[in-house]
């Protein structure tokens, strides 16, 4: 049954169909004695370890064969004999798994890689200074029945919602199958499969989930699709990020290379997956579990033995499959810094392959890496070298996660909610309004809530930072305002976290059978006016940044910060071209009337922007400037004009020339 017909050097890895039928399959495992395939190929089981399904090695350990009869959609698995043990072992590189059998013991999909109509051929990846990225949770963002996880047919439903919001870049938490369910989605095992709670297969909701499909399809005037056209797992993934395309937002994976498995007690992964691939003898010694060194990052997880080029390689494979098969405009590659302190000089190369490679396939791939300098342990390499490129001696990613701000607005809004008589660190915020050491402010990732800060366990919503008494009182609300104001205003591409922008005050939890889930129920009619009002809030302050050009710029000067006052005031402008911006923010109790403040020129200046409207919307009590001010004062604060003006309580205004 096994033939070498189809197998050239170029073969790709795992199962790939065959222009004029049958499959192609190919596994690394240079160390086994024996690798056969399994499966029910053209409706016949074909089980066993017999020469008959043998695949064959090559000089370098890769075994592979030609199925004839293989076609789409049937299942089938490696048989590994190894000098440790023998068994079934999953393809690393499957494009998805079955519900044949509780994983693990799934069975592997033979899947076409250009089995979707794609209709994003015009889409393209915004620049790095014009992303504003929002983070979510594929189970629990968009759940619809009670319990039940999300699916990424679900987050199609809503995009009409993202778009209103105002972002064009949207990063799901990992989406590739774990060893755990529910799962956060950083203890991979299968890096090519979808994650199973993801993917619907019931027929009936599949006809409920194309109509949403084709009525944003219609409503773009384009041709709608086939029932057929998403009954996969990996054509639902592709759906989705064409939709969020043709929609106008960028899709960037989040991918763990730095480990694999992990958060379970003493299976760090499970027999059927990559761990002791080519079935040698498990003597207690991760090193010589093939794809793995005996490095753990502290969950169970071990680290990927970046010293070998063949792990290298399926890891770059890993992310050059997400670009050309789904069309990823970028990667947030989680923890870096442990990826290069378990690896040190190879986790390094690794690095600076995989950014090069990636680069010449998409040159506006969005490459975010999480760096943190201090877990380098004796491996320290500076944050603003991760960004340089190859050629500099860099690690060639584009950006990075950067707590400067984050911690900095967050610690204040905290220590806010201890009364008018607590000490404000305004100081703070002002050194880390800009990254330092970085050449330019969209080379970090700035936020003041994410997927670790604010799950269950760890810390709290700003909400909840804001008033742990009240949740939706006024000190909240504003000082809500206050935060997402700092963020959306300052340099560096903002990011969001779910939920954030209507105000939800609760941890989060990725169980969805968990009480920590989305209100999305506030934002209806009847529900609660606090969250419609700051969902407004953020919609407006996010148009504001795309219709003042200067605020996704690099420049800023915090010209003016009295911590006693709780104020502080910055500069935002374009090198030569000008569209000056003043942002006046405080977090006083009470309203500060007549407040003398800079200005960058003299004359009239328009107030474009007032957090205190959006309290009870449109607060009938609202403090703010009448629509403007002039700035006819003398110079203050190193800048040539001055104005009085009025700052909210715990609010913040933003002036434009007139």
């Amino acid at each position: 049954m096994i033939s070498q017909q189809n197998i050239l050097p170029a073969t790709p890895m795992g199962a790939t169909l065959v222009t004029g039928g049958g499959a192609t399959f190919r596994a690394w495992a240079p160390r086994a004695s024996a690798v056969y395939v399994n499966g029910i190929f053209g409706g016949v089981p074909h089980i066993g370890p017999t020469d008959d399904l043998l695949l064959s090695k090559d000089a370098n350990g890769y075994w592979a064969g030609f199925v004839e009869t293989a076609k789409e959609g049937d299942l089938y698995h490696f048989w590994v004999a190894g000098t440790g043990s023998s068994g079934y072992k999953r393809d690393p590189y499957a494009r998805e798994l079955a519900t044949d059998a509780p994983f693990p013991a799934s069975s592997c999909i033979i899947r076409a890689a250009d089995a979707y109509p794609w209709h994003d051929a015009s889409f393209v990846t915004p620049d790095f200074a014009n992303m504003i990225v929002y983070q979510a949770h594929i189970g629990t963002y968009a759940i619809g029945k009670p319990g039940v996880a999300s699916t990424f047919l679900d987050l199609i439903g809503k995009i009409p919602y993202l778009v209103a919001l105002g972002i064009n870049v949207l990063q799901p938490l990992p989406i590739d199958e774990v060893e755990t369910d529910p799962s956060m989605g950083y203890n991979g095992a299968d890096y090519f499969s979808p994650d199973f709670p993801y993917v619907v297969s019931d027929s009936a909701a599949l006809t409920q989930y194309l109509a949403t499909i084709n009525g944003l399809l219609g409503a773009k005037g384009l041709a709608p699709i086939a029932l057929n056209d998403i009954s996969s797992g990996p054509a639902q993934l592709k759906a989705f990020v064409d939709l969020c395309h043709i929609y106008g937002i960028a899709v960037v994976f989040d991918v763990v290379y730095n480990h694999a498995g992990g958060f379970t007690v003493n299976n760090a992964l499970d027999d059927q997956c990559i761990y002791y691939f080519d079935r040698a003898p498990d003597v207690g010694n991760n090193n010589d579990s093939l794809y793995f060194t005996d490095q753990d990052r502290g969950t169970g997880g071990l680290s990927f033995a970046l010293w070998n080029n063949d792990v290298r390689q399926f890891l770059i494979n890993n992310a050059r499959f997400y670009i050309e098969e789904f069309h990823a405009d970028g990667f947030r590659y989680d923890e870096i810094s442990d990826l290069i302190s378990m690896n040190c000089d190879s986790g390094w190369s690794f690095c600076c392959d995989l950014t090069s490679t990636l680069r010449f396939l998409h040159p506006r791939l969005l490459q975010n890496a999480e760096y943190w300098p201090g877990e380098v342990g004796n491996y320290p390499k500076s944050t603003p070298s991760i960004v340089a490129s190859t050629a500099a001696g860099g690690a060639g990613f584009d950006v990075v996660q950067h707590d400067g701000l984050r911690a900095a607005v967050r610690s204040a809004i905290q220590a806010a909610a201890g009364g008018q008589q607590a000490s404000v660190n305004f100081d703070s915020i002002a050194a880390t309004l800009y990254p330092q050491g970085f050449a330019h402010g969209w080379q970090t990732v700035t936020c003041v809530e994410n997927h670790d800060i604010v799950k269950v366990g760890t810390d709290q919503r700003i909400p909840y930072l804001a008033d742990s008494s009240d949740r939706r009182s006024w000190y909240a609300r504003s000082r809500s305002r206050v935060a997402t104001g700092l963020l959306l205003t300052a340099p560096g591409i903002p990011q969001l976290f779910m939920g954030q922008e209507f105000l939800e005050d609760k941890q989060w939890s990725w169980d969805a059978t968990s009480s920590y889930l989305l209100g999305w129920s506030g934002l209806t009619s009847g529900g609660d006016v606090a969250m419609v009002d700051h969902l407004r809030f953020t919609q407006d302050l996010i148009r504001l940044r795309w219709n003042q050009p200067a605020l996704r710029g690099d420049n800023v000067n915090p010209f003016h910060v009295d911590d006693s006052n709780r104020v502080m005031a910055f500069h935002r402008w374009l090198e030569g071209i000008g569209q000056d911006v003043v942002v006046v923010a405080t977090l006083a109790e009470a309203t500060w009337y007549n407040y003398s403040v800079g200005f960058p020129r003299s004359g009239e200046w328009a107030e474009v922007f007032n957090s205190d409207v959006y309290d009870n919307w449109v607060n009938p009590m609202v403090a703010g400037n009448h629509g403007g001010i002039s700035a006819a004062g003398p110079p203050m604060h190193g800048l040539p004009a001055s104005a009085s003006i009025v700052i909210p309580a715990n609010g913040f205004v933003v002036f434009a020339p007139a």
